[in-house]
């Protein structure tokens, strides 16, 4: 019953590069229904998903994506060579537009897609949003947009039907006003900030659902289902679907 709710944290994270459509790929066939991504902009204003403020880890250069046209962004490869050497050497960066159509294409699969500060700082809160949701259009049922940004997430909210979801910085943000504000679906939160105790309903928010991150335990996973998540990232999908099966078939 708890695998159903593990969601591929920028696909299969553990074998592939992170937000590579290889990744999405390989973690939806191998079963993923939720899946989440980082999304940034290049100075064209296309969204490209992309979680680091730099492009060192994952395409071994010096630079930002957010700095980069197309054609740049087009010319990188990410291929975490630190991690994966040549193996893959020729992944393209994958855009937003190509997470769509798959999407579109696997009906049962549902994303959640971050917005990335780096890029808000960059463009601002309108054009990040106004870029990602053009190529989310018509995947309202299908996408939660997702951010660190309460600012961009109004800018979502005013201009589209998605839900939405704030990254907390610190569990207290859930008593404030612009967290209520919003009336978030979701509401996603590092592991390392959680309460003791349990997790739901949320102060504050109490009809939003909570996703935790970043989670390789299965144990863990199993107690923060238990204490009130809703979803529990993970960049191991496939090892921990399988160790929650094989416990759950031992009960």
């Amino acid at each position: 019953m708890t695998a159903p709710r593990l969601v591929a944290h920028r696909g299969y994270t553990y074998r592939y590069p992170d937000n590579s459509l290889a990744g999405l790929r390989a973690a939806l066939d191998a079963g993923a229904r939720f899946v989440e991504v980082d999304v940034q902009l290049s100075t064209d204003l296309t969204p490209w998903l992309f979680h680091d403020r730099d492009l060192v880890r994952v395409c071994g250069r010096l630079g930002k994506l957010t700095e980069l046209d197309d054609a740049g962004v087009a010319a990188l490869r990410a291929s975490e060579e630190a991690r994966f050497g040549a193996a893959f050497a020729d992944e393209p960066v994958a855009r937003l537009a190509e997470l769509a159509e798959l999407l579109r294409a696997r009906p049962d699969v549902f994303a959640f897609v971050e917005l990335k500060p780096v890029a808000v700082e960059r463009f601002g809160a309108a054009t990040v949003a106004e870029r990602a949701l053009a190529e989310l259009a018509g995947l309202e049922g299908r996408c939660a947009v997702i951010s660190f940004r309460l600012d961009v997430l109004r800018e979502v909210r005013a201009r589209a039907s998605f839900p939405v979801g704030p990254i907390l910085e610190a569990w207290s943000e859930l008593e404030g006003a612009d967290v209520a504000a919003l009336d978030p679906a979701y509401v996603f939160c590092d592991t390392k900030l959680l309460p003791r105790g349990p997790l739901a309903p949320l102060p504050g928010v109490p009809r939003a659902a909570l996703a935790v991150y970043e989670v390789v335990d299965p144990a863990e996973a199993r107690d923060l289902f238990a204490r009130g998540a809703s979803f529990v990232e993970t960049f191991r999908w496939v090892e921990m679907t399988a160790a929650l099966a094989d416990e759950g078939a031992g009960r």
